[in-house]
């Protein structure tokens, strides 16, 4: 067996795990990196056995607000980029850093298990196209993604047409000849439903609770890069950034979209201006939560019915960590309860990555995560006193920087943080373990 103890066990070539090899390298870590794909990009190649992208799919964020602040984007790539340009820049940064070799292609972790107590190392098993091999490491970094495992629910009764979610959807084409219903009005279920409008007989569009939508022009420029220069407290910016969507987005309820039933932030929003556009022009019809199914007719809640041939459930993922127990992850509820969404309070030696969401955070703000755990680790090999100083802070409690927002109570919230209050902390431990102050 190859000694291996001193180097860290990296999973995910996708852009975390990618953010995390860049600063690991620059650290002077060593790490083997395995991804189960055969290149680098992880969700955003539509090519790799997990990716749940679709042909239509797009960034729901501008390109500069959403871009790692030292490899910016193409000026020439669009402001909101497909999923194409999104695998090339991927591509081109790991070029650009000397990051795949570092990796392990076509190999999939099977499982990590720790050799012992905390500190004492982990045995990490996984499959290649040459067979099972199992190794010894210093501690596992997971960077394997949050949107691989689709979340399926169960509808009372049985439908006698096609039955998917969201991440079998690829090609509009899909829809050809079938009258359609999307459960779930995300992001991508907005973005889905305008596909079946267009190359469908029909789209219904079936919603549990309102949304607050948001487009993704104001002025000609990006909502995303309007204002943001003055912090300003939360019941003044919803205020302001509620009446700016009445200005620009009006009343969705006016085209049968229900009225959310919770402050504006309190969950993601919704970047989609075509699907109000359809809705308005009668093109969609909103239906209410299902009720039961019987045959290829949906009854719904408020008592109406419709026939369908196609269901598409765009309801979302669940966290997937298959190769680790959860136990060791310390998962409570519906997600592992970490130190800003990434550090294990009990053990310097198990880190998750990119297991953090929040509206604007971008790639930079998960590369600052990256840096601050390969900043933690350094200075724990060297004995910087910042270091075991942040070591303290997590193992007595639980920090998850919401900044006091009451998040709405869901599995795809159970790890949303506040943007401004997640970078501050995390942008201030980077300063203190780099010696550059608080």
């Amino acid at each position: 067996m190859t000694e291996t103890r001193g180097r860290y066990a990296l999973i995910g070539a996708g852009p975390m795990g990618l953010a995390m090899a860049k600063v690991l390298v620059e650290q002077g870590i060593p790490f083997q990196g395995f991804e189960l794909h055969s290149d680098v990009g992880g969700l955003w190649d539509i090519d790799g056995p997990k990716s749940t992208m679709y042909e239509s799919a797009h960034l729901i964020s501008s390109k500069r607000m959403t871009e790692f602040a030292d490899f910016p984007m193409k000026d020439e790539v669009a402001e909101y980029p497909s999923h194409r340009d999104l695998k090339a820049y991927f591509h081109d940064f790991a070029d650009h850093f000397g990051l795949r070799q570092h990796y392990q292609f076509n190999a999939e972790v099977l499982k990590t298990e720790p050799l012992g107590d905390p500190g004492e190392g982990w045995r990490v098993t996984w499959r290649d196209p040459e067979g099972e091999h199992s190794e010894e490491f210093a501690g596992v970094l997971i960077a394997n993604g949050t949107l691989s495992e689709p979340n399926m629910p169960t509808f009372p009764g049985e439908f006698a047409g096609e039955l998917i979610h969201s991440s079998q959807y690829r090609k509009a084409e899909q829809f050809g000849g079938k009258r359609v219903l999307v459960v779930g009005a995300g992001n991508s279920g907005c973005d889905i439903a305008v596909d079946a409008i267009h190359h469908g007989v029909s789209c219904d569009l079936s919603m549990r609770r309102g949304y607050y939508f948001v487009p993704k022009y104001v002025f000609g420029k990006p909502a995303d890069t309007m204002g943001g220069l003055i912090q300003l407290p939360m019941w003044l910016k919803r205020r302001i950034d509620g009446m700016i969507l009445k200005w620009f987005v009006g009343d969705p309820q006016k085209y049968g979209f229900p009225k959310p039933d919770y402050q504006l932030y309190e969950s993601h929003p919704v970047v989609n201006s075509l699907v109000l556009y359809h809705a308005g022009h009668g093109d969609l019809k909103i239906r209410p939560d299902i009720d039961r199914i019987e045959g290829k007719t949906v009854k719904f809640v408020d008592g109406s019915q419709a026939d369908y041939d196609m269901i598409l459930a765009a309801t979302g993922y669940k966290l997937h960590y298959p190769f680790i127990d959860q136990a060791l992850l310390n998962w409570q509820g519906d997600a592992p309860h970490l130190y800003l969404n990434a550090m294990h309070p009990g053990r310097d030696d198990l880190f998750v990555l990119g297991m953090v969401e929040a509206s604007g955070l971008g790639w930079q703000g998960r590369h600052e995560q990256a840096e601050m755990v390969a900043r933690y680790i350094k200075g724990l090999q060297t004995g910087n006193a910042e270091a075991r100083a942040l070591r303290d802070e997590k193992a007595a409690g639980f920090e998850r920087a919401t900044g006091g927002m009451a998040y709405l109570k869901l599995a795809r919230m159970a790890y949303y943080v506040d943007k401004a209050t997640y970078r501050k902390a995390v942008t201030a431990w980077i300063k203190r373990l780099s010696g550059a102050g608080a």
